[in-house]
């Protein structure tokens, strides 16, 4: 019997879509403006997930260097054909519409093809795209239709469709209107399935937020007329105690026990009111059952966390970076020397903070909601740091070179910092996220961040930073929180690094 885990993919890990060929999945994820982009796990049991690849693994596949914070790697489809794995996705206010194709998941992917309108001008205006084939092969690209450019820029047409020659990558017609749901705001996320001699398609509505549910449709065409479920939503936390909140955009394959299993995107609240989500959308899972009229019912999404995690890294010119490392708006390779010293990675610090969108930093997901990282920093010849980050004007981070050790927390235009003489430029940072402590009011965040640093064997706090000012709901971003280390100018040696969480 399979244990369905849940969050199946721990940490920024929104908009799954899954895919099975043979007896493995694969899942691919939206990485917004991080590098490499739209990572690839596959598991061979539906319980153990290893990252195998990533789509967007060259600078040309995604025009990501000057996109708008939230913009980039929005909401992929994989799916597979005939030996190849097909993947849509938007590249929101960068290059468009494009389809990826590969042999193999793990990649190489294909430099992606701009998916054109009817008069082959411009990309398809939309955002994310699904991928399916009729009965008679033809190609249908559904979407959400939220204009990203021109003179609508910002309006929603709902959901659209085109029948679309892939060999030419050119719609063989005007966007058609297909079903958008029963009246919620922001019809989305569809994905088509042929069942049974029925064609079904579902869709998310309500919004990202506490409002995100899954509806669904039916009808014997892919093109329509369809007729709403009767049940809809399938599936929603909204207005319910459940741990698991924001529960919507899902896909739906056959599972490895033979039964239908829906992965959808959900975040994991706390606070008093759980009204902050530290770690951002991550992939559930939960299961289907398909009743006697036909129509499928999606079951509540439970909260079935995994034990915790630790991480140790050595850095080494003989070693390569693991896939999990990535970067804001450029690749890991691009500002990660390996070969500068033996025993380190040395980041080169170009004046940049992280309040720039191109900053030098490199980082991993945080995956735990109570986690601790430290890092062993050489900083004789340069300043720089440990940090996390949800974007340019969110971010906490301590900061050592040049004299001084500074903790410091970025909250939109309020910067607050502390900071103490440097007695050594070889030194452990520390960030903690902690849960807040017990006492007799119910507690009104999610964690409490500890900035600490141990020099010469002694640590010493410098500083505590409330959780909910880097959470999805304060800063109203996509992704989540990602754990780096950074240079802000001159040489910065990073010598190891320890991850370590639990979500108990």
């Amino acid at each position: 019997m399979t244990t369905l885990y849940n969050p199946l993919l721990n940490g920024f890990h929104p908009d799954p879509s899954v895919v099975r060929v043979g007896d493995e999945w694969y899942l691919a994820t939206s990485t917004f403006e991080y590098l490499p982009g739209i990572p690839i796990h596959r598991s061979r049991d539906f319980e153990n997930w290893e990252l195998i690849g990533h789509v967007a693994t060259r600078d040309d596949q995604l025009a990501v260097a000057d996109v708008p914070t939230a913009g980039g790697a929005w909401a992929p489809t994989i799916r597979h054909r005939d030996g190849v794995f097909h993947l849509v996705i938007t590249d929101a206010m960068g290059r468009g519409m494009l389809h990826f194709t590969a042999v193999d998941a793990a990649g190489p992917w294909s430099d992606g093809e701009l998916i054109r309108t009817h008069d082959g001008s411009r990309s398809l205006d939309g955002i994310d795209p699904d991928i399916a084939w009729g009965d008679d092969g033809t190609v249908y690209i559904t979407y959400s239709g939220l204009l990203l450019s021109g003179e609508g820029v910002g309006q929603h047409l709902g959901i659209q469709q085109v029948r679309v020659d892939l060999d030419r990558h050119v719609a063989l017609e005007e966007p058609r209107s297909v079903w958008s749901g029963t009246g919620g705001q922001f019809p989305e996320a569809p994905h088509l399935y042929a069942v049974d001699g029925r064609w079904y398609l579902m869709i998310a509505e309500g919004g990202t937020e506490r409002g995100h549910g899954i509806s669904i449709a039916r009808g014997d065409s892919p093109e329509g007329p369809f007729e709403t479920a009767p049940q809809n939503p399938l599936v929603s936390a909204r207005s319910t105690i459940r741990p698991v909140q924001n529960t919507g955009h899902g896909d739906l394959v056959i599972g490895p026990d033979g039964d239908w299993l829906c992965v959808l995107l959900g975040v994991r609240p706390r606070s008093m009111t759980r009204a902050f989500s530290a770690l951002g959308r991550e992939t559930f899972v939960t299961t289907v059952h398909w009743r006697d009229d036909g129509w499928p019912a999606i079951d509540p999404v439970p909260l079935n966390p995994r034990p915790g995690t630790r991480v140790d890294v050595d850095f080494s010119a003989q070693r390569t970076l693991d896939g999990e490392w990535i970067a804001v708006r450029t690749t890991p390779a691009s500002i990660a020397d390996l070969d500068a010293r033996p025993d380190a990675l040395v980041l080169h610090g170009a004046g940049r903070t992280l309040d720039d969108p191109h900053p030098v930093f490199l980082g991993r997901r945080q995956e735990h909601l109570t986690n601790a990282v430290t890092v062993t920093v050489d900083v004789h010849a340069g300043v720089g740091g440990l940090a996390v980050r949800y974007d340019e004007r969110f971010h906490v981070e301590i900061e050592a070179g040049a004299g001084v050790v500074i903790a410091r927390a970025v909250v939109a235009d309020l910067v607050q910092e502390w900071s103490i003489p440097l007695t050594s430029e070889v030194l452990d940072l520390h960030i903690e996220s902690r849960r807040p402590a017990a006492g007799g009011a119910l507690p009104k965040t999610s964690d409490v961040f500890h900035l600490a640093v141990t020099t010469e064997g002694e640590r010493r706090e410098l500083a505590t930073v409330d959780g909910r000012f880097l959470s999805s709901e304060t800063t109203e971003s996509f992704t989540g929180r990602v754990i780096g280390v950074y240079a802000r100018s001159g040489d910065v040696a990073v010598l190891r690094w320890t991850a370590e969480g639990d979500d108990e």
